[in-house]
């Protein structure tokens, strides 16, 4: 476990991920990506999906953060034991649950999410998706082993949520950073290089960037939009 901790110090971890019915939305182009931004010098990938999951286990070596969206609303990011298992069966080393303090399916919790990971999968991880300060602190007093900022913004009408901001919401960053003692991932609308730089240099473990770097549908838009 250290040594993927270590690893990931000061990294940049890069979400392959497309939406359904998008173009790219297929597993082989997945792992395709996943092999670019790697050859890049990706430290770690995010990946959403079984048949991606595996795809990716495939084509690279790195450290998977694993994922299984189900839903649309509410608690829709590995929001199950079963979800998480799924993940760790696939190859990922990290599993990415949400860990809001929300209902999420069958009456279960993050934190017995997590212990289920701990328990039955020796080695893998767990990021907790956060969307507040007390997610964060809820999800390291649960066994975390990562803390992200991925939810911040995307959570309406959860009494916690934040104000959707246009780039990294840094204000959220310091405080959970503060809040904390365990390795903090920044994830959300880090569109830029300096964005990745300022999170690091308040001292992020790592920074995860998607859309700006893997999602060609929207980066074609900001140019189209200027």
């Amino acid at each position: 476990m250290s040594n993927l901790v270590e690893h990931l110090q000061g990294g940049l971890i890069v979400s392959c991920q497309a939406y359904p019915g998008e173009p790219l939305r297929r597993a082989d182009i997945t792992a395709a990506m996943v092999q670019a931004v790697v050859a890049g010098g990706a430290d770690a990938v995010r990946v959403q999906g079984v048949a991606d999951i595996i795809a990716a286990r495939q084509a690279t070596d790195v450290p998977i953060i694993g994922l299984i969206k189900y839903g649309h609303e509410g608690v829709y990011i590995t929001p199950s034991i079963a979800h998480a298992r799924a993940c760790a069966y696939a190859g990922a080393e990290i599993i990415a649950i949400d860990a809001t303090l929300r209902p999420h399916l069958n009456g279960e919790t993050f934190a017995d999410a997590t212990r289920a990971i701990h328990d039955e999968f020796p080695g893998v991880l767990v990021m907790a998706d956060c969307a507040s300060v007390p997610d964060a602190i809820a999800a390291a007093e649960a066994g975390a082993d990562f803390i992200g900022t991925t939810l911040a913004g995307y959570t309406p009408g959860y009494e916690y949520a934040r104000e959707k901001t246009d780039g990294p919401d840094f204000e959220f960053i310091e405080s959970v950073l503060s809040a904390v003692d365990k390795p903090v991932i920044v994830e959300g609308r880090l569109h830029h290089p300096h964005d990745v730089a300022q999170a690091l240099s308040l001292g992020a473990h790592a920074a995860c960037v998607g859309t700006a770097i893997t999602h060609p549908t929207t980066i074609t838009r900001w140019f189209k939009e200027q």
